[in-house]
């Protein structure tokens, strides 16, 4: 697996394919393998997918972590790569490292989408990363995770025992350095940066999600100077409820014009 050092930072991610440069920037308490779905349906791209410190793979300090060091680690994996601009698509905490990268690097972005994402941490979401922190101190944020992320698509099907296996399959997942992503979340103030972004962007937000308000989304929309609204019938946690429609959102919006 290729890595790049930047400063005390050690980035892993994965390379695959062969073609104009992908880049794909998971979620808080996720990874690089957050992407394997969409990764599986890209022939015709190189798709580059990074671990953000405290995920995968990737080491640094270990201190805090924001979003414009996030942002940074995004564009040294383009250096190494060689790739000199490249279509970046972000999930949550990603998309907002996305749209980052966007507004302070527009060079490196030749299209960008930006699903969850949000300008500016609100009251109300910083009430809810604080909970999470709650819950990872006393192991019990797995739990919480299905009924943050999941629409009523997941929810109509669901029983509690498939639910619980879930959960017990999540808990495994939980990277390690979450608590600092959860950081990185509440932190997060795109105000400055959007309307810098030069960039094609396509802010596409889940109906059914129950941290980023569809006001939110609206803001980004009207921030960004090249932007546009798509909606997708699920969760927060769209890639993974709904890959094949997420994926095909996402492809149709950055193959369009090549």
């Amino acid at each position: 697996m290729p890595k790049v050092t930047l400063e005390d930072t050690v980035v892993h991610y994965d390379r695959t394919g062969d073609g104009p440069a992908l880049l794909l920037l998971h979620g808080t308490a996720a990874s690089r393998e957050q992407w394997a779905p969409l990764t599986a349906k890209t022939p015709g791209y190189t798709v580059l997918a990074p671990d953000f410190p405290g995920s995968g793979l990737t080491t640094d300090h270990g201190g805090p972590v924001g979003v414009e060091d996030l942002a940074a680690q995004a564009e040294a994996v383009l250096d190494h790569a060689g790739a000199g601009a490249a279509h970046v698509v972000g999930h949550s905490l990603g998309a907002v490292v996305a749209a980052h990268l966007a507004g302070t690097r527009p060079d490196r972005v030749r299209k960008a989408v930006l699903h969850a994402a949000w300008p500016v941490t609100s009251t109300r979401q910083d009430a809810e990363f604080r909970y999470w922190l709650d819950l990872l101190a006393t192991g019990t944020f797995a739990r919480m995770l299905p009924l943050m992320a999941f629409g009523p698509r997941y929810w109509d099907h669901a029983t509690a025992e498939s639910n619980e296996e879930l959960v017990k399959t999540l808990e495994t997942m939980v990277e390690p350095g979450t608590d600092r992503q959860i950081e990185a979340d509440r932190g997060v103030d795109l105000r400055a940066v959007l309307p810098k972004i030069t960039a094609p962007v396509l802010v596409l937000g889940s109906a059914h999600d129950r941290l980023v308000t569809a006001e939110q989304q609206r803001e980004l929309v009207a921030a960004i100077p090249d932007a546009r609204a798509a909606g997708i019938d699920a969760g927060h946690g769209a890639p993974a409820e709904l890959p094949e429609e997420f994926a095909r959102i996402v492809l149709e919006f950055v193959s369009a014009g090549r």
